[in-house]
C-alpha cells in the first residue's frame, strides 16, 4: 500500500513514485494551504535571521571586546589606585604623614609625593601608562586624599550649581540652569559611601540603616542631603546645591536680570525700616541667594541671629551669632528643632532674626516673634504664589500642636508679615522676583494682598530665553510710615506711574 502524500506532496503533484498521467493532482481545502504557506514562510524567516546573524556576528562580538577592553582598563587603573594607596599607608614617613595633615594648603606638595609612590608601584609591577593617564591617576588620588574623590573636579567648577549623585555610577550636574548627565562615575557603593563618611564625620554627624537620610553641609557652605538605601532604591543618594564663592551683591541680581533697579531700591529701604520679609518660591528658585543680599542691607550695629537646619547663609556684618539644629542621636535623644533655637533666640537679645526656612510648628512661634517687637525678620518658605504661602503658614501653624481657630491664625500672619517676596525659576532656568506683594491686613476672614511690582513675560525666544520687564504698579504702601519712623526717604512719584 502507497504511503500517504504530505501537504507539499499533494501540492505540487509530487511523489516518490511516478504518478498516472491521467490522474489529477489532488485538490487541496484551504486550511491545507495555509499551513503549506506558513511552514514555507518559516523556513525563509529561518534563513533570513541565519543571514543577518552571521553579518552581525563580527560586529556585535567586536562592541563587546570594546566594551570589556574599557571595563578591563577601568578596573586596571580602579586596582592601580587601591595599591597606591595602601603603598602609601604602609611606607609613608613622619615627615610626609605632616605634609599630608597640612591638607588643601600643601597639595602641591602632596602631589609630589603622590607621585614617587605611583612611579614606584608602576616600575614594580610593570603597568604601563601614558602621560595623561599618569597625571590623572595622581590628580585622582589626591582628591580622594584631600577632598571628596570624583566629585572634587565639579566642586570646583564655578559653572556648577547643583551636583546629584544617583548611586555610585550615575552624576548629574546642573549647569547655566539645565540639567546634564557627566561621565564621572565612583567605583562602586563602598567607595561612594567612603566619600559620605568624609562629608558627615567633621560635622558630628551620621548615616546608616537606622538614620538613612541626613542634611549637612560642606566646609564652604554648600549644602548637603544624603540618602541611603532601603529608603533610596538606586545606592546611595547625594544631593550638593552649591554657592558662589563670592558672596553676590544687589547689583549682581540686577546685572543677572532677577529684579530691576527700582524693585531694589524698593527692598534696601523696606529692609532698613525693618518691615518683616517673607521670600516664598520653589525648590531652586533662589530664595537663600535673596535672603543672602537682603540680609546685606542690615546696619552694621545690629545684633542679628540666625537659625537654619544647615548653616548656608553668609552674612557680612559683624555681629553675627548663627545658630544650626541638630538631629537625634543613636538613641534617639537630644534632638534640637528649629522651634527650640526660635524660641532660644528670644532670649538672646537680637536686633534681627533670620529663620533660614520655615517648614512646620517654627512658624508660630516666628510670628510671635514678629509681633512683639522683633521687627525686620527675615524668613523663607516654599509655595507657588504670595496667596499660597498664606496657606502654608496657616498649615504650618496649626502643625505646632496648638487649638487655634482659623481667624486668629489669620489675624496673627497678616499683622506679622509686611512683604512677601515671591520668586521663581523660569523655563529658560533664569531666577526672577516675580511678585512684590504688600499685606495689608484682614478683610472680613480674608487677608488682604496688593501686588507692588511684578514680572510680566513677553514671549519666549528663538533660543528658549525668557524675555519681559518689570512692572511697577503705581499704589504705595500703606506702611509708607514705618519708612518715616525709621528716617527712611523715597520720594512719593517713586509709585507714580509704571515702574520698572
Amino acid at each position: 500500500m502507497p504511503r500517504p502524500l504530505s501537504l507539499l506532496e499533494r501540492l505540487g503533484g509530487i511523489t516518490q513514485e511516478k504518478p498516472k498521467p491521467a490522474a489529477e493532482p489532488q485538490r487541496l481545502t484551504k486550511v491545507e494551504i495555509k499551513t503549506v504557506q506558513d511552514e514555507a514562510l518559516q523556513k525563509q524567516t529561518y534563513t533570513d535571521k541565519q543571514v543577518k546573524q552571521e553579518r552581525e556576528a563580527p560586529l556585535e562580538a567586536s562592541a563587546f571586546v570594546g566594551r570589556r577592553a574599557v571595563s578591563s582598563r577601568n578596573d586596571v587603573m580602579q586596582e592601580l589606585k587601591l595599591a597606591i594607596h595602601r603603598r602609601i599607608v604602609d611606607e609613608m614617613t613622619p615627615d610626609e604623614q605632616q605634609t599630608l595633615v597640612r591638607g588643601e594648603e600643601a597639595r602641591d606638595q602632596i602631589k609630589n609625593i603622590i607621585s614617587v609612590y605611583t612611579g614606584r608601584e608602576l616600575s614594580e609591577n610593570s603597568y604601563t601608562l601614558s602621560r595623561g593617564e599618569r597625571l590623572q591617576l595622581i590628580d585622582d588620588i589626591s582628591n580622594e586624599l584631600l577632598g571628596l574623590g570624583p566629585l572634587e573636579p565639579l566642586l570646583k567648577n564655578d559653572t556648577i550649581t547643583e551636583v546629584m549623585v544617583n548611586g555610585p555610577h550615575q552624576i548629574f550636574i546642573e549647569q547655566k540652569g539645565k540639567l546634564k548627565l557627566t561621565e564621572v562615575r565612583f567605583y562602586d557603593s563602598t567607595h561612594l559611601m567612603n566619600i559620605i563618611e568624609k562629608i558627615l564625620t567633621p560635622l558630628g554627624r551620621r548615616v546608616d540603616e537606622s538614620s538613612p537620610l541626613v542634611d549637612a553641609r560642606l566646609s564652604d557652605g554648600s549644602r548637603v542631603n544624603i540618602i541611603i538605601p532601603p529608603l533610596s532604591l538606586v545606592g546611595p543618594t547625594v544631593t550638593i546645591r552649591k554657592f558662589s564663592k563670592k558672596a553676590l551683591s544687589i547689583n549682581d541680581l540686577i546685572k543677572f536680570g532677577t529684579l530691576s533697579r527700582d524693585m531694589a531700591t524698593f527692598l534696601e529701604a523696606c529692609v532698613q525700616a525693618r518691615l518683616n520679609i517673607l521670600v516664598s518660591g520653589g525648590t531652586g528658585s533662589g530664595k537663600t541667594t535673596t535672603l543672602n543680599v537682603l540680609s546685606s542691607f542690615i546696619p552694621e550695629t545690629d545684633r542679628i541671629v540666625t537659625i537654619e537646619d544647615a548653616a548656608e547663609l553668609r552674612l557680612q556684618q559683624e555681629h553675627v551669632v548663627s545658630l544650626e539644629s541638630r538631629p537625634a542621636n543613636l538613641e534617639g535623644r537630644g534632638a534640637i528643632t528649629i522651634r527650640d533655637l526660635v524660641r532660644n533666640a528670644l532670649r538672646m537679645r537680637p536686633d534681627r532674626i533670620i529663620v533660614g526656612e520655615v517648614r512646620s510648628g517654627e512658624a508660630l512661634d516666628m510670628l510671635q516673634a514678629m509681633n512683639t517687637g522683633h521687627d525686620g525678620s527675615l524668613t523663607t518658605a516654599h509655595a507657588n504664589t504670595p496667596r499660597d504661602v498664606l496657606s502654608r503658614l496657616e498649615t504650618m501653624v496649626l502643625m505646632a500642636g496648638m487649638e487655634l481657630p482659623v481667624r486668629a491664625v489669620r489675624t496673627q500672619v497678616s499683622s506679622a508679615i509686611d512683604l512677601i517676596i515671591q520668586q521663581s525659576r523660569i523655563r529658560d532656568g533664569s531666577r526672577k522676583i516675580t511678585y512684590i506683594t504688600e499685606v495689608q491686613g484682614m478683610e472680613g476672614d480674608t487677608i488682604i494682598l496688593q501686588d507692588l511690582f511684578r514680572y510680566v513675560q513677553d514671549y519666549i525666544d528663538q533660543n528658549g530665553k525668557s524675555v519681559g520687564h518689570y512692572d511697577g504698579m503705581g499704589l504705595a504702601p500703606q506702611f509708607m510710615d514705618k519708612f518715616q519712623m525709621n528716617g527712611i526717604e523715597l520720594p512719593r512719584t517713586f509709585f507714580t506711574g509704571n515702574r520698572g
